[in-house]
């Protein structure tokens, strides 16, 4: 995408100063600021922002604090901002003096609440937009490097480089075009024109989802059971039975079982919508008179299992918690019924959860 000057958001110095390394590689005047850097070397630097000798800004929100250049065309949040008024700061320094300006967030499944707290406080709602496909990449590629071609042929002063390159052709017989193409690698150095079209391209449907989140985990081990999708109901249980999850795995515990009338398909449905987590990445669903259990990556963040219990399945809302968890601390089922060995069942007898509306 065109841009004229672009400042992108990193939430540490380390990753202000890989990404811009990152950048340069790729032939992008980036330079990264971060709260270390001294006064006269940031003004330095936004200075050269300023005059074009940079084009891209890689800061963190602390050295980004009154700065205000107008050729800013575009605010990148690489990494979401924890507040919203941190974000509408940073998308404040593009489309300054009455000029047009895009802000671009970067948003993982599971920081959908954090996009979600900045579209109430700025009460605008955030477009998602399509990643772009190789071919369009490389088409746009392919035209700038036209332009460029055709900005230094208007600009002339080429005649001691035209007279050396008729003296190599006519010492080693070579066309001019290969000339002229070895001249354009030469200039690239290593970094390639045009990007390589991957092995597998992941399906159009999912890009808006940001699948790849999960793609990027190896994949558990097969099972000899059946996909989960297809196992059948356990009968009605009254006594639990504990199996040690699969390795890399967690056993989580949810408020629905087979009282609620659910079914498999249901919690896998549920966490494959709510997560964007693909369902082979779930393991063991093992379905209880109230409550059901479910086999999760070990590592998922806390903020997804806390946005996970507020899912609602066959009636019931999630209140997922990791298993123990809930033994470790007093059930909100049981509040008010405090008599020592009282049956559980006999506790909620008259409790009607709230269904939700709709």
């Amino acid at each position: 995408e065109p841009f004229d000057g672009m400042i992108i958001f990193a939430r540490t110095k380390l990753g202000t100063e890989e990404l811009a390394t990152k950048l340069q590689a790729r032939g992008f005047a980036a330079v990264a600021i971060n709260g270390d850097m001294a006064q006269q070397a940031r003004e330095r630097t936004i200075e050269q922002l300023k005059n074009g000798k940079i084009d891209i800004l890689v800061a963190t929100d602390v050295a980004a604090r009154g700065l205000d250049v107008e050729r800013i065309s575009h605010v990148i949040n690489y990494d979401v901002p924890s507040d919203p008024e941190s974000y509408t700061h940073r998308i404040g320094r593009t489309g300054r003096a009455g000029r047009s300006g895009d802000a671009i967030l970067f948003i993982t499944p599971r920081e959908r609440g954090l996009l979600k707290a900045i579209e109430r406080a700025t009460r605008q709602p955030v477009a998602p937009l399509q990643l772009p496909t190789v071919k369009a990449v490389n088409d746009v590629r392919i035209a700038k490097f036209k332009d460029q071609i055709t900005e230094i042929l208007a600009a002339g002063g080429l005649e001691q480089y035209r007279s050396l390159i008729e003296e190599y052709e006519r010492e080693q017989n070579v066309p001019a075009v290969d000339i002229a193409a070895a001249l354009a690698k030469l200039g690239r150095g290593d970094v390639p024109l045009l990007l390589e079209k991957p092995d597998r391209e992941a399906k159009p449907e999912f890009a808006p989802r940001e699948q790849g989140a999960w793609e990027d985990r190896p994949a558990r081990p097969p099972r000899d059971t059946r996909d989960i999708r297809e196992q059948r109901e356990p009968a009605f249980k009254k006594e639990r039975v504990v199996r040690e999850p699969e390795p890399g795995m967690q056993t989580f515990r949810i408020e629905v079982g087979h009282q609620h009338g659910v079914k498999p398909g249901n919690i896998v449905g549920a966490i494959a919508n709510e997560a964007n987590m693909p369902a082979k990445y779930m393991g063991r669903i093992e379905i209880y008179d109230d409550f059901s259990t479910i086999d999760l990556p070990d590592d998922m963040p806390q903020d997804l299992v806390d946005h996970l219990k507020t899912v609602w399945v066959a009636g019931q809302q999630l209140n997922m918690t990791r298993d123990g968890e809930a033994l470790a601390a007093p059930s909100p089922k049981k509040k008010g019924f405090t008599k020592p060995g009282a049956d559980r069942r006999m506790a909620e007898k008259g409790v009607k959860k709230p269904h939700r509306k709709g």
